[in-house]
This record gives structure tokens, C-alpha cells and sequence, in this order.
């Protein structure tokens, strides 16, 4: 008989020792994920207490660009601001929804072009202004802590041009025998 918590209930052949279980251990990123989230969800509570709703952080860098652009398409955005298109479209898509941008068929069937309405153009100078203010503050946070965030992001960034992170995991993985 095996004791109770040490047998997964759906696969009663296949044991679950919690302390094998790698995500039973704490998750290195899960600090830096929950700072990232909950220094964002303050920027987004300065647009609500501006009274602007439906305005999510990740909106203000395509948002402005497209100010200083004029339309893109998907692909040049992402490009322009050196993220995935995977990424971009999902926010292009959330934007729209919240009547920021507009899409318009591109100079090919497979491309839209997206550009600001009035109201996410109408946004685009008090977005400026907590862009540069948000710097700002970065900077101010940078000169009160030991280790600055950017500088530690640069090292790290260095660290991983001298061996990439796929280098490192193949270096620590011991995979289980076949």
C-alpha cells in the first residue's frame, strides 16, 4: 500500500514523490514575474486614477510609436519595437478593443495595417508623459537599491552573450535514462 499524496490519483502507476517534483521547489523567476506584475498593475492604476480606462501598460510603447509612425502594419511594429509579432498582434488585438487602434486590410491579403483613432491618438501625450516619468522613477529606484535593475539586466545580458542560456541548460540537465 503507498502512502497517501505519493500516487497520482488520474495515473495510479505512476508515483508522484512531491520531492522529485521540480515545481514542488520555489520558481527562481517567480519574484522578478510578481514585481514586473505589480509594478504594472501601479502604472495602470495612474490611468485610472486619470480616468483612463481600459488602458493597460504594454499599450503605451505601440501606441506612441504609432503617433510618431502613422499607420504599420503588424510586422512593422513588432519589428519597430523589437517584439515578437506573436505578441504584438495580441496586443493590437486588445487595443482594438478598446477602440485605440483600427485595422485596415494591408497591400496584401495576409497584412493589416493598424493605426491610432482619435481616442488612442488623444492619449498619446499624457502616455509620453508617463513613459518619461516611469524612466524617471526606474532611474530614482536604480540609485536607492545596491545592485541597480539595469545595470544587473546589462550584466546578466553580457553573462548570456558569453554563454547563451540554451549553452548553460545543456550543461545542467541530467535527463532520466531511457
Amino acid at each position: 500500500m503507498t502512502s497517501p499524496g505519493l500516487t497520482n490519483p488520474t495515473h495510479p502507476t505512476h508515483p508522484t514523490n512531491l520531492t522529485d517534483d521540480p515545481t514542488a521547489h520555489p520558481d527562481p523567476w517567480h519574484s522578478l514575474h510578481e514585481l514586473l506584475a505589480a509594478m504594472d498593475a501601479e502604472i495602470e492604476q495612474v490611468y485610472v486614477e486619470r480616468g483612463i480606462e481600459g488602458v493597460r501598460p504594454r499599450f503605451a510603447y505601440p501606441l506612441i510609436r504609432l503617433a510618431h509612425t502613422g499607420p504599420l502594419t503588424i510586422r512593422e511594429l513588432a519589428k519597430s519595437l523589437d517584439r515578437s509579432h506573436s505578441a504584438i498582434s495580441q496586443t493590437v488585438a486588445a487595443m482594438r478593443e478598446e477602440g485605440l487602434v483600427t485595422s485596415e486590410p494591408g497591400p496584401d491579403a495576409r497584412t493589416r495595417r493598424i493605426d491610432l483613432t482619435e481616442r488612442g491618438r488623444s492619449l498619446v501625450p499624457f502616455l509620453e508623459a508617463e513613459w518619461r516619468a516611469t524612466h524617471a522613477t526606474v532611474a530614482e529606484l536604480d540609485s536607492e537599491v545596491p545592485y541597480a535593475m539595469t545595470a544587473v539586466v546589462e550584466e546578466v545580458r553580457r553573462a548570456l552573450e558569453r554563454r547563451s542560456m540554451r549553452q548553460r541548460i545543456l550543461r545542467n540537465i541530467v535527463e532520466p535514462p531511457r
